[in-house]
C-alpha cells in the first residue's frame, strides 16, 4: 500500500487533503483512473485475489502439504512428542481438501481419526469422541473410526454406545483376526462394565436473558452529542437494557490461531477448519456451519470423488476458496467487505455498492481525518472493490461511486465499530491452544497472574452505535459469544441519557489522556461530566503529595494543571444538561486535596503547577520526578524477574524501599502507588509468601477503588 501512496501525484494529494463528502465520487474516480494505469496495481490485485488452483494461494488447500504434516504427526506420535503431533494433525486438517483420498481412505477423515487416537492417548476422551464423530460424518464406512469411538465411549462409561460402536466396527472389519479381537473386547466390556446413564455433554448455545419488555429506549437528538439513547422510564441498577447480534464482525489478526473465527471464544484443542480454505478455525461444528453454511455429505464417501455443496452465509463465502486478501488486508477493511456483501445480499442487487449510510445510519468521520488517513481510505476502498469483484460478484461495477461508498463505510467503521473483548490471564501472553493439555504445576508464578481485557474481534452493531460516550458511564457493555449486551451500572432516571465508555473512564486515566485518546480515535472533544467538572479522581490519579507532611493536598504537573484549568470553561450549549443525568460535584471529597475557588459563573479554576492546591506550598517538581523514575527502576527489574520466572527474592528488598520512596513523593491515591503494590503482591505470590501478597493486594485495591 505504501508503494501506491508514493505514486499519487501532488495535485491529487492536495485534492484529498481538501476533500469533503460531496467530493468523494469525483475524487475516487480520479484515483481509480490513476491506479488502472499502473502495472504494479494490477499485480497487487492479482496477488490478493489469487485463486488457489495453482497451489500458490496463501489460504488455499494443499493436499501435498497436508500429507507431509500427517506423516510428521505420525512420527511425533510414535516418538511420544504429543504436543508436536497435535500441531501437525491440526495444521494438516486446515490444508487437506475434503475430497482428497490417500491409501483408499478420505484424508480428512483419516486425520480426524489420527487426532482422535492422540487425544485418547493424552487422556482427553471428550475431544477424541468429537473427532471420531466428525470422521464418521465424512466417512461412515470407516471401521477403524467406529472401533476408536467404541473405545472412547468405554472410557467415558457410555456402555450402550460403546457396544454399538464396537459391534458396527466388527461387522465392517474385513479381516477375521480383526473381528475376533473386537469380539474379545466386547466380551471384556460386558463382564466389567458398570451401567451408567452419563452421556457426553451436548454443546448448547448460551441463552441470552430477555430484555425486560418494560424498558423502552428511544433515540433522541441532544444539543452537544447529536443522536443519543434515553429511557422513557426509570431503570434500576444492573438492568439488562439491550442485546444485539452484530451486523458484521471479523476476528482480529493476532487471535486467528487462538480464538474461534465465528463465536470469538477461545479455541479448544480439537479445532475444526473451514472445508474450502485454510484460514478460519472454529471451536465446534456448530460455528463452522454458522460461518460457512451446511456441509452436504453423501451417505457413502469411501472411493467417491465427492465435491461438497456449500450454502455459505455471506460472512465467509466471498472470502473463501483460498484467496489472499482476507488474510492480508487490515481487519477493518475485511469488516467493510463483509458489510458490503451482506448489504448487497439483503437488497438482492450485485452491480453497484448501495448507499451504506442510508442502510446503516452511522455517522462518518471522513472530513475530520488527516490527509494521510484520507488517502489511505481511498486506496483501501479501491483495492477492496477489485477484490470483491474477483471473489464475490463479477457483475460488481468498478467506478467512482462504488469506491466512494466504501470510503464512507471505512470512515464509519473507524468511529462506530466496537471491539469484542475477552478476559485473559496475563500469564498466557504466549498462550498456545495446542499446549493447554500439558500438566502445569499451578502455584508460584501461575498464582500471581492477573486478568485483563483482550480485544479479539471488531464488529458493527447498528443500534448500539447510537449510545454516546461518557467518561462517567451509567451502562456497561459485555459479550456472550458475539452478542453485545448492555446493563446499567447505576439507577438511571427516566429521560436521562444512557451512555457507555468508548475506552477511557474517570478513575482509570487522567483527564488529559482521556481527551487526547478520544480526539485521536473518535475525533471529538469530550464534554461529559467527568471532563467538564472538577473531580477528585482526576486531581490525584497522577498527582504528587504536598511537601508539608500535615497537609493532604495534591500537587499537579504542568500538563495536568492546564487541563484542569479548562474544565469549568464549557460552551454555553454544554452547560444546559437537562437531558443528562446530573453528576453533582462532591465538594467534601475535593476539599480533602484542593482549595477550589470558583466564581459564580464557574468560568475559572485557579491552579498553578508545582504548588499544593490546598495549602499553596511549593514542590520542586523536577527533582521529585527524577526520584520517582529512579524508584521505578527497581519495580521494572522485579517485573522482569517474575516474567522470566527467575528467583525474585533478591530484588524484593530494593522494591520495598522504592515503595516507601514512592509513598513519600506521590499522592496516596496516585495510580502509580497501586501499580507498585500490585507488582509486589505478584512477587510475594511468586515465591509462595501469601500473607504479604494479600496485604499488598489490599493496599492496591484501597487506592484503585478510591
Amino acid at each position: 500500500m505504501e508503494k501506491l501512496k508514493c505514486v499519487v501525484p501532488e495535485r491529487l494529494k492536495r485534492r484529498v487533503e481538501e476533500s469533503h463528502i460531496d467530493d468523494l465520487p469525483s475524487l475516487s474516480s480520479s484515483l481509480l483512473q490513476l491506479f488502472l494505469s499502473l502495472p504494479q496495481f494490477h499485480q497487487l490485485i492479482s496477488e490478493l485475489a489469487a485463486e488457489p488452483s495453482t497451489q500458490a494461494g496463501l489460504c488455499g488447500k494443499n493436499e501435498g502439504a497436508a500429507l507431509d504434516l500427517k506423516q510428521k504427526g505420525n512420527q511425533c506420535y510414535s516418538s511420544g512428542d504429543h504436543s508436536q503431533a497435535l500441531r501437525c494433525y491440526s495444521q494438516a486438517l486446515r490444508l487437506a481438501p475434503i475430497d482428497a483420498h490417500h491409501s483408499g481412505k478420505n484424508l480428512v477423515a483419516t486425520l480426524y481419526l489420527n487426532r482422535a487416537s492422540l487425544f485418547h492417548k493424552m487422556g482427553l476422551p471428550m475431544e477424541s469422541l468429537r473427532d471420531c464423530s466428525r470422521a464418521l460424518e465424512i466417512s461412515p464406512c470407516y471401521p477403524k473410526v467406529w472401533y476408536r469411538r467404541g473405545k472412547v465411549n468405554a472410557t467415558l462409561g457410555n456402555y450402550e454406545d460403546s457396544v454399538h460402536d464396537l459391534s458396527v466396527a466388527k461387522d465392517m472389519e474385513p479381516s477375521i483376526g480383526g473381528k475376533k479381537q473386537i469380539e474379545r473386547e466386547l466380551d471384556m466390556l460386558a463382564r466389567h462394565h458398570e451401567k451408567t446413564t452419563a452421556k457426553p455433554a451436548s454443546q448448547k448455545s448460551v441463552e441470552i436473558p430477555d430484555v425486560p419488555s418494560e424498558i423502552k429506549l428511544q433515540c433522541v437528538k441532544t444539543p452537544d452529542k447529536g443522536r443519543g439513547m434515553v429511557s422513557q422510564f426509570d431503570i434500576p441498577q444492573a438492568s439488562l437494557i439491550h442485546a444485539e447480534e452484530p451486523y458484521a464482525v471479523v476476528i482480529l489478526k493476532h487471535c486467528r490461531e487462538t480464538h474461534c473465527h465465528y463465536c470469538l471464544n477461545e479455541l479448544p484443542a480439537d479445532t475444526i477448519p473451514c472445508i474450502s480454505c485454510s484460514l478460519p478455525l472454529y471451536c465446534s461444528q456448530h460455528c463452522q456451519v454458522q460461518a460457512g453454511g451446511p456441509i452436504h455429505i453423501p451417505d457413502t464417501m469411501v472411493g467417491s470423488n465427492f465435491k461438497p455443496t456449500l450454502e455459505c452465509i455471506p460472512e465467509h463465502k466471498h472470502e473463501c476458496q483460498g484467496v489472499h486478501w482476507p488474510a492480508i488486508l487490515p481487519s477493518d477493511v475485511v469488516l467493510a467487505g463483509r458489510v458490503v456483501v451482506k448489504t448487497m445480499e439483503q437488497k438482492g442487487q450485485f452491480t453497484d455498492v448501495p448507499n451504506l449510510s442510508e442502510t446503516l445510519g452511522l455517522c462518518e468521520s471522513y472530513s475530520k481525518m488527516s490527509p494521510e488517513s484520507k488517502l489511505e481510505l481511498h486506496i483501501y476502498s479501491i483495492v477492496l472493490l477489485f477484490c470483491l469483484h474477483h471473489s464475490f460478484s463479477s457483475e460488481l461495477s468498478i467506478n467512482g461511486d462504488s469506491a466512494s461508498q466504501i470510503v464512507i463505510l471505512l470512515s464509519q467503521i473507524r468511529v462506530n465499530s466496537i471491539a469484542v473483548v475477552r478476559m485473559r490471564s496475563n500469564t498466557n501472553d504466549s498462550y498456545d491452544q495446542q499446549d493447554w493439555f500439558q500438566n502445569f504445576s499451578f502455584g508460584e508464578a501461575e498464582a500471581a497472574s492477573s486478568v485483563e481485557q483482550v480485544r479479539v474481534g471488531q464488529a458493527l452493531y447498528k443500534a448500539a452505535s447510537l449510545f454516546n460516550h461518557s467518561c462517567l458511564p451509567n451502562i456497561h457493555a459485555y459479550f456472550m459469544s458475539r452478542t453485545l449486551l448492555l446493563r446499567t451500572t447505576e439507577f438511571v432516571s427516566g429521560g436521562c441519557a444512557l451512555e457507555l465508555s468508548y475506552g477511557p473512564q474517570v478513575g482509570q486515566w487522567d483527564c488529559k489522556d482521556r481527551l487526547r485518546f478520544l480526539e485521536e480515535e473518535y475525533f471529538f472533544r469530550c464534554w461529559c461530566c467527568g471532563c467538564s467538572e472538577v473531580n477528585e479522581s482526576d486531581l490525584v490519579i497522577s498527582g504528587f503529595c504536598c511537601v508539608n507532611p500535615n497537609c493532604s493536598g495534591v500537587v499537579l504537573d504542568n500538563l495536568v494543571a492546564n487541563c484542569e484549568k479548562q474544565k469549568p470553561k464549557v460552551p454555553e450549549t454544554i452547560s444546559n444538561k437537562s437531558h443528562l443525568q446530573v453528576h453533582e460535584l462532591n465538594d467534601i471529597d475535593i476539599k480533602k486535596v484542593a482549595q477550589i475557588s470558583l466564581d459564580q459563573t464557574q468560568s475559572s479554576f485557579h491552579v498553578d503547577s508545582g504548588y499544593c492546591l490546598k495549602c499553596g506550598s511549593y514542590c520542586n517538581f523536577a527533582s521529585r520526578s527524577k526520584e520517582v523514575k529512579k524508584a521505578w527502576t527497581d519495580f521494572r527489574r522485579l517485573q522482569d524477574s517474575i516474567a522470566s520466572k527467575d528467583t525474585c527474592s533478591t530484588n524484593l528488598p530494593g522494591a520495598l524501599r522504592s515503595l516507601g520512596l514512592l509513598r513519600s513523593i506521590l499522592h496516596a491515591y496516585n495510580k502509580g502507588i497501586a501499580e507498585a503494590e500490585d507488582i509486589l503482591a505478584k512477587a510475594f505470590c511468586f515465591i509462595g509468601d501469601f500473607e504479604p501478597a494479600r496485604d499488598h493486594c489490599k493496599a492496591s485495591i484501597e487506592v484503585t477503588v478510591y
